[in-house]
């Protein structure tokens, strides 16, 4: 079987990377450089902001691949010498209005997150700021260098004889013969495969519209800054009032993210600029002395609920999605492309599939 992969963010390089696993042909295309897009520009928190405000579909995902992500990362450094830099700090939720719900949420779940002292929490985060009265805190929390991630997949593919990579190639529409998708149309000309995976993020509602599917898949604009402190500055995530701050291992913290609806415009702005700072500056004041050694924005693939559709249309065999996940899209990539690939090849399903197929969802 060939297999080609539209988008060469997360999930598409993990997708080829699991479905190249079992030995199919493998061709992975992207409009641009491989991991540029928004999973690069995103923080790499390997768990939803908030994961008690989202429905079971999302949840199911975010679990098994939170108990994936550790070996994964060893597994990616040790074929590839690229560290993804899976650092486990935990995260405090500051001042939240729904901390009640979160609580219970953890109960049912029995995940581990609990209410602490806000002096607690000075204790163990000294530069925090004055003036956040409540806390709650979920010590396993891991985050991954997103960048590094999406090299260290791109090192894996490179090296696979079955995997060819394809960048700068844009895709403009696909291939239709006897009622199946049996490539798409570039540039560059026809690529043909037997089944044609859609991974491009925001951009794929627009490579659906070709076919006269409207798959509700918008741009959502997120900027972050980055500052250079010393490696012990931070030793945990903090959150509150919908920003984050994260420390890597190297000392230096990304705070994010603003939700614009743009477009497809990534341009960054002062007045983003200046919200992030001033939200940097409340949750770590230290930060005002700190250097902005970094400012950008990204796109992330807006869906309803955050439900990533995962699954082949039904209107178009040979068409499978693998898109959607909005805000989540790192978190949520082990499980969504092992499900994929279980359901493309024939596999038993690690979990349910059915809250993710297009089937349904899209009116067939």
């Amino acid at each position: 079987m060939r297999i080609l992969v539209v988008g060469g963010g997360a999930i598409g390089l993990l997708s080829a990377r699991l479905l190249a696993e079992q030995g199919v042909d493998l061709c992975l295309l992207d409009q641009g450089a491989l991991g540029s897009e928004s999973s690069w520009a995103g923080g790499g928190i390997v768990s939803p902001l908030y994961p008690w405000r989202y429905g079971a579909a999302v949840t199911a995902l975010a679990h098994w691949s939170q108990d994936f992500y550790p070996g994964f990362a060893e597994r990616l450094l040790e074929a590839t010498g690229i560290d993804p830099e899976v650092h486990v700090t935990g995260l405090y939720w500051l001042d939240l209005d729904d901390e009640a719900e979160a609580l219970a949420w953890a109960r049912r779940q029995g995940r581990a997150l609990h209410a602490v002292d806000i002096a607690e929490v000075r204790r163990r985060v000294p530069v925090l700021g004055q003036g956040f009265a409540h806390a709650i805190h979920m010590p396993g929390v891991a985050n991954v260098r997103n960048p590094r991630l999406v090299k260290a997949l791109q090192a894996a593919l490179a090296a696979m004889p079955n995997v060819q990579l394809r960048e700068q190639c844009a895709v403009s529409g696909f291939i239709q013969e006897n009622g199946r998708i049996c490539g798409v149309t570039t540039a560059e000309g026809e690529i043909r495969a037997d089944r044609v995976v859609l991974a491009a993020g925001a951009w794929s509602g627009e490579l659906l519209a070709t076919l006269g599917i409207e798959l509700p898949v918008q741009p959502v604009k997120g900027q972050m800054i980055l500052y250079k402190c010393a490696e012990d500055f931070l030793s945990s995530m903090v959150l509150a009032g919908g920003r984050y701050a994260i420390p890597r291992r190297d000392g230096h913290i990304l705070v994010g993210s603003t939700l614009e609806h743009a477009g497809f415009d990534k341009t960054p702005t002062e007045a983003a600029l200046a919200s992030l700072k001033a939200s940097a500056e409340a949750l770590l004041p230290a930060l005002k002395e700190a250097e902005v050694v970094g400012h950008w924005a990204g796109l992330r693939p807006g869906s309803p609920e955050g439900i990533p559709f995962i699954g082949e249309l039904p209107a178009h065999p040979g068409l499978w999605l693998n898109c959607g996940h909005y805000r989540n899209g790192l978190v949520l990539a082990p499980a969504s492309c092992q499900l994929l690939t279980d359901l493309l090849l024939g596999g038993e399903p690690i979990i349910d599939p059915l809250p993710y197929a297009p089937a349904g969802r899209l009116g067939f």
